[in-house]
């Protein structure tokens, strides 16, 4: 299976999901934008990384939505989408994608 930059994935489930909730006006649609790149990238993350990794990747996905929300008060919406997802982007990379996948 050819490897793809969870980074990117992350980010964008990030950046993607508040887009569509912004964009149709319904939330539900947005979290499952978020969801469905945080499953794409947890399962890559697995798949790279041990359980520990993957399960902290997780939890900062949800810290940086969730982070977003009161930093959006603070910068506005988008600044702190892109920010967190900037966050989550350095992470990720740091941590899983520069790795060489585990055989």
């Amino acid at each position: 299976m050819a490897q793809f930059p969870t980074s990117v994935v992350a980010a964008g489930g990030l950046v993607g999901g508040y887009a569509a909730a912004r964009w149709t006006g319904k939330r539900p649609l947005g979290g499952a934008v978020l969801a469905a790149a945080g499953t794409l990238a947890a399962r890559e993350w697995h798949r790279r990384t041990s359980p520990t990794t993957t399960a902290l990747l997780g939890a900062a996905y949800i810290a940086a939505f969730a982070g977003s929300h009161p930093l959006a008060k603070r910068i506005g919406a988008w600044p702190a989408v892109f920010t967190a997802a900037a966050a989550m982007a350095a992470t990720t990379y740091a941590t899983a994608d520069r790795l060489p996948a585990e055989a």
